[in-house]
């Protein structure tokens, strides 16, 4: 649990360790059943985020009883459940208290060889970045409460959200040379890219122009709706970030949304990269890309061209 990893390790012998972590938040859509589906995919994105493979989890639930049927926890749990089936997750059990507000997510548990773990840290000179999802979700889910996403965006966001990170995880893990990796969420892509080289000798150099993101946020970022993390997040970081003329200042926003869900980002060998895109690709993570690599020119800062 060192520096900023998605989890904790747990060693048990010389060719396995535990992986555990713990995630759960307030709701983000209206449907029941979504908001479980994505609370998990969201928990479980830590273990693939490691290399590791999730195998048991337990249920997290604040509910106020006073206030919301039992069908609406009924649903939420439903969806969180078919959620864990589609990861092959057993649940074993978990917990609840009554609360004034609603909150749900998962205490889970995964397996890996010690010496394979990833860590978020230990990105190379010379490695290109991978991204296996598009960014603008929180953005989506801002909107969404002023009721101004169309359907068809609230869609993508859903599909984005409820979409497991196991098949990235999988392709990853059978890539040679894989140096570093995270999830990117809360702390919005260049908070979580960032992390990757705290106290390090490297630096990144981010290609604005091949960043997924939802094009239908541009109209919202210019109106001003935003999620208020995202101006925690520049506050925080933009002092490490250098931005090229050409790089529009409604995409360093996009850059610094919190994602819920997100994909995972991806540090690994030049040679890697477009094999593992194509691998990408062909399990059907279609909106992986590169969108950076790492230098040796502004150590532990970032320059988005």
């Amino acid at each position: 649990m060192e520096g900023n990893e998605d989890a904790g390790v747990y060693q048990l012998s010389d060719d396995l360790a535990l992986i555990q972590t713990v995630d759960f938040f307030t709701p983000i859509v209206d449907d029941p059943y979504t908001f479980g589906q994505i609370a998990v995919s969201n928990a479980l994105s830590d273990v693939y985020a490691m290399g590791g493979k999730p195998l048991t989890a337990m249920n997290i639930v604040c509910f106020p009883v006073n206030s919301l049927e039992m069908d609406i926890l009924h649903r939420i749990l439903l969806g969180g459940l078919d959620k864990m089936r589609e990861a092959g997750v057993t649940l074993v059990g978990g917990h609840s208290v009554e609360d004034n507000e609603l909150k749900y997510g998962l205490s889970v548990t995964g397996v890996i060889h010690p010496q394979k773990v990833l860590l978020n840290r230990g990105a190379r000179k010379g490695d290109k970045l991978i991204l296996t999802k598009p960014l603008g979700t929180g953005i989506v889910s801002t909107a969404v409460k002023g009721d101004l996403a169309p359907d068809h965006l609230v869609e993508k966001a859903t599909q984005c959200m409820t979409a497991l990170n196991k098949q990235a995880a999988e392709c990853m893990m059978e890539t040679p040379d894989v140096h570093a990796c995270t999830d990117v969420t809360g702390f919005g892509f260049l908070g979580h890219a960032l992390e990757m080289i705290d106290g390090s000798s490297v630096g990144l150099v981010i290609y604005s122009a091949s960043i997924p993101y939802f094009p239908e946020i541009k109209e919202f970022i210019e109106m001003g709706i935003v999620p208020g993390g995202l101006h925690r997040n520049r506050k925080f970081r933009e002092h490490l970030v250098a931005t090229a003329p050409e790089c529009p200042d409604w995409m360093v926003d996009v850059l610094f949304d919190p994602q819920t869900a997100g994909g995972l980002l991806i540090a690994l060998a030049a040679a890697q990269a477009e094999p593992l895109i194509d691998k990408l690709h062909a399990a059907g993570v279609q909106d992986a890309c590169m969108v950076g690599e790492i230098t040796d020119e502004h150590p532990g800062k970032v320059k988005v061209l």
